[in-house]
Order: structure tokens, then C-alpha cells, then sequence
């Protein structure tokens, strides 16, 4: 049985419990260990000017010359601080309350995620779903607010979703200029860089729409950008389109170290999610999150997550 199927039986599972059911016997309601990473600074930035020229040599056509790397001091003098008007019903760290309903959860999927990265390289993570309405930004958003709640930690949230935005409406900012305006070559880095409530944490919003998004993830500006900032980063955690519909979310993968698949609870069928996790044959699936359950099952868990893999690797029933 694949994970993703585990994840979807993990809600009938849920409701048993509430009514008197077993409770599942592998849950744990303690957080795991949570490994320190390494802070990212200006002197560790300054170390990829050796390895720029020959970055900039295998640039694909059309893109601008590499450049000397920037600093950390130089991005944030830079790019704009905005003052963000955050939605409290969606934006867990952001309205005062350690204590809200479901940050819990996401600081155990904090802990999941560095465990994962002391047996591979996990910075850049691929937010995805199998369809739409199923909390894919509500997951990236709340997942790149506990990184940064950690001390020192930095994270870069973008929204890739040119197709339907909403990090911009759950941070209650400008979604312009941003992504796909410097996919177009319109602005620069700093440019579409914003600065809100959270210290150490900068989003990209989407940007102005476009008739042509998939076009745009494909003309190879992204990886270039990713080249640019990943030294200054612990995180980069990408909103994409959902995989099922569009294959704008495959064509961002290939630029992203793991996919996180969200599924919503009584809601995502179950051949729709396999069909989702076929869009990504050679990437690492490291979790799937199981959104949407009742709060009356909350104790229980409100995500899962199955170990990282690899297509070919799953489990078999």
C-alpha cells in the first residue's frame, strides 16, 4: 500500500477513534528531536563566487550573466519591507497564539523534515496537491512560519502557483511585482523580495497573471534565481500549482530537492492522489499531509507523514 494511501485511510482511522475506536498504536503525541542546522551567513554566501563563472558558462540562453553572489546584508537592504495584514484564520504563527489550533502538528512536521535532511539534501521543498482546495498553501504558508520560529533560521516562501494564487491573500499583502514578473525579465531578485511580520522570513508573491505559466517555470530563470538565494536560506518552500490538472508543479520539481503531498481528508479520491504522485517518477516524496480532519480526532494527529522515498521504493500491501 502506497503512502499516500495510508494517508487517506489514516481519516477513517481518525473517526473510529473519536467514537470509542482503537487509537492508532504507533502515534506519538511528542515532538521529535529537532536537529540544529547550520546557520546560513553573509561569509557562507560569499563562498559561491568561486563556483559563479562556471554556474554562469552553462546558463541557459537568454538569462543574465551570474554576477557576483550578494550578501546577506545586500538582499535585505534591498528588498521591501511591507507591512503584511496576515488572515488569523488560516495563518497559525502570525495572530499572537503559540497555542492555536493545529500549530502543534505543523512543529512536529518541522521535526519530521530535519530528520529527514540528516540522510539527504532537503532545503528546497515542492509544496504540491493532487487538485485544488486541498490546503497546499495553507500548508506551505504555516510550514514556513514555524521554521523561522526557530532562532536564527531563514526562510524564503514562494508562491509558483501563477495560475491561482493565495499566499498573497493569506499574508494580506501585494501579490506584484513578484514571480512571474521575473520569470518575464521585469525585475530583479531584490525587486520581487518582500519583508513582513516575521523576521527572517521573505516571500515572493506570484506576480502580475500571465497566459502563459508553464512556459514561464520552463524558460529556466527559476533554477537561476534558486542558484542566487539558496546560499542565504535554510528554507525554500514553494506553492505550487495542484499536479493533477496542470504540469506546472512537475516542471518546478526539477528544481526542488522534495515534494510534500497534501491530501484533504474525505475529499481527495484516492486515484486522483496516486495519479499526483506519478507526476513526480524521480523525486523524493518526503511526507504526505493529511489536511482537513475533524477537530474532534485533532489529539489523534491532524497530518501524516510517511517516511521519505523514492518511486519504486514504496511499500507494497
Amino acid at each position: 500500500m502506497s503512502r499516500i494511501h495510508e494517508a487517506l485511510k489514516k481519516a477513517e482511522q481518525e473517526r473510529a477513534a473519536s467514537q470509542g475506536g482503537p487509537v492508532p498504536s504507533n502515534f506519538s503525541g511528542a515532538e521529535s528531536p529537532v536537529t540544529e542546522p547550520r546557520v546560513i551567513d553573509a561569509d557562507t554566501a560569499a563562498r559561491v563566487a568561486a563556483v559563479a563563472p562556471a554556474v554562469s558558462a552553462h546558463a541557459s540562453p537568454g538569462l543574465p550573466p551570474f554576477g557576483s553572489p550578494f550578501s546577506l546584508e545586500t538582499m535585505l537592504a534591498r528588498c521591501a519591507a511591507v507591512q503584511w495584514s496576515p488572515d488569523p484564520k488560516t495563518m497559525l504563527f502570525l495572530n499572537g497564539d503559540d497555542n492555536a489550533r493545529g500549530s502543534e502538528e505543523f512543529r512536529t512536521l518541522r521535526s519530521r523534515l530535519y530528520q529527514i535532511r540528516e540522510k539527504m539534501t532537503l532545503k528546497k521543498i515542492l509544496v504540491t496537491s493532487a487538485l485544488p482546495k486541498e490546503g497546499k498553501s495553507f500548508t506551505a504558508a504555516n510550514l514556513a512560519q514555524v521554521m523561522v520560529r526557530q532562532h536564527g533560521r531563514r526562510v524564503l516562501l514562494i508562491d509558483a502557483d501563477l495560475r491561482g494564487p493565495r499566499l498573497h491573500l493569506m499574508l494580506g499583502t501585494s501579490s506584484a511585482p513578484g514571480l512571474s514578473d521575473y520569470l518575464q525579465g521585469a525585475n530583479d531578485e531584490f525587486s520581487i523580495m518582500q519583508r513582513g511580520a516575521l523576521e527572517n522570513l521573505l516571500l515572493i508573491p506570484s506576480g502580475c497573471e500571465v497566459s502563459n505559466p508553464a512556459e514561464l517555470v520552463a524558460n529556466g530563470r527559476l533554477k537561476f534565481l534558486l542558484q542566487r538565494v539558496e546560499p542565504l536560506f535554510d528554507w525554500i518552500i514553494i506553492d505550487s500549482p495542484p499536479a493533477v490538472p496542470v504540469s506546472d508543479a512537475s516542471l518546478l520539481a526539477n528544481s526542488c530537492d522534495g515534494v510534500l503531498m497534501v491530501v484533504r481528508s474525505n475529499a481527495t479520491p484516492v486515484d486522483m492522489a496516486r495519479k499526483a504522485r506519478q507526476e513526480f517518477p524521480d523525486k523524493v516524496l518526503v511526507g504526505v499531509v493529511l489536511n482537513g480532519t475533524s477537530a474532534d480526532t485533532e489529539a489523534y494527529s491532524r497530518y501524516y507523514y510517511g517516511a521519505y522515498e523514492k518511486r519504486g521504493t514504496e511499500a507494497k500491501a
